[in-house]
Formats: C-alpha cells, sequence, structure tokens
C-alpha cells in the first residue's frame, strides 16, 4: 500500500426543490440515510447524529474485503450545517481520512442549495467525474442509490457509471496543502 498522503479538497453543490429541513432530515434521520447512503441487505448502517455522535457503515463486495466507513459528528445546526470527520477503511489498511462539511441554506424557489466541502488525504484521478457520471445514473433512474453504494464499497472502477464530461461540471475549490 502506498503511505505517500495529498491533502485536497472539493466541494459539490446541488439545488433540491424541498425545505433544507427535509433535505437535512435526508442526512440526520437513520431510516431516511440508509435509504440513500447503504446498497441494501448485508451491509451494516448505525447513525447517531448529534455533537459527538457517531455513524459506521460496513460492507463490501461478494468475496471482497469488508469495507468501513466510520464518522464522527463535530458541529451540528439543525436544518443548516453538518460538520464531520470519517475513516474508510479495511481490516487491514485505512484508505482515507476526511473532513466534511454539509451546508443546507435556502434556495430562492424556496427549495434547498445544499454546498458539500471535503478535505481529505486521498484522492484518485478523475475521481470526482466518476462519482459525478455515476451519480447521474441515479438521478435519470437507470440506478439505485443502493447500487451506487455497493459500487464504492467494491472500490471497481470498472463497476462504475461513465465519466461525466469537464463541460458543465465545475470544481468549486481545491486546495492543497
Amino acid at each position: 500500500m502506498d503511505h505517500n498522503v495529498t491533502h485536497a479538497t472539493f466541494t459539490l453543490e446541488r439545488s433540491y426543490p424541498v425545505p433544507p429541513a427535509q433535505v437535512f432530515a435526508a442526512w440526520a434521520e437513520p431510516a431516511a440515510k440508509a435509504s440513500w447512503f447503504t446498497p441494501g441487505p448485508g451491509f451494516g448502517h448505525e447513525l447517531d447524529v448529534r455533537i459527538g455522535g457517531r455513524e459506521v457503515a460496513t460492507g463490501g463486495p461478494d468475496g471482497g474485503p469488508v469495507m468501513t466507513f466510520e464518522t464522527f459528528y463535530r458541529d451540528i445546526v439543525p436544518d443548516q450545517r453538518i460538520v464531520y470527520t470519517s475513516t474508510l477503511s479495511t481490516e487491514t489498511d485505512l484508505m482515507t481520512v476526511s473532513l466534511t462539511t454539509v451546508e443546507f441554506t435556502p434556495g430562492a424557489d424556496g427549495g434547498t442549495r445544499l454546498v458539500l466541502t471535503l478535505a481529505g488525504d486521498g484522492f484518485l484521478r478523475h475521481m470526482v467525474r466518476a462519482i459525478t457520471g455515476s451519480l447521474v445514473e441515479v438521478g435519470r433512474g437507470r440506478w439505485t442509490a443502493g447500487r451506487l453504494a455497493a459500487i464504492l464499497a467494491s472500490a471497481d472502477r470498472s463497476q462504475a457509471g461513465p465519466t461525466a464530461p469537464p463541460q458543465g461540471l465545475f470544481l468549486v475549490s481545491v486546495r492543497y496543502c
């Protein structure tokens, strides 16, 4: 395993046609988050969204390594902001460590503007574009959110959706430390 570290930050923005309280609930309520964050049966998920609370998601591909995504909640302002630190690991290897801020602000149309900023120690070439391409498949109804979570847990790029073209995508910021 490569033990070199490259720190980077990326920001994603998304608008939803529902109020901030409803979008916040999708992140904070266990059943709601499990519906889009976990791929389904056989994958564990525990969620305790409060300052000092913890989230753990476990699973992996059949015959592959079990991955554990562990989060600790550091700052929460209901319906406005969630800040957490996370690790992604197998039983033997730490894959990445990250700090994430998710902001929920009222949109001009009565909806919600979500801004997710993630600072981490490991990003792969075209990672954001690959994830975006897969998210488009979910958004178009071709895939379920569970399928996307299983693909991410499998760490098998060949199972992911097409790499999104750079046109129409913009990265709000990248900062290397």
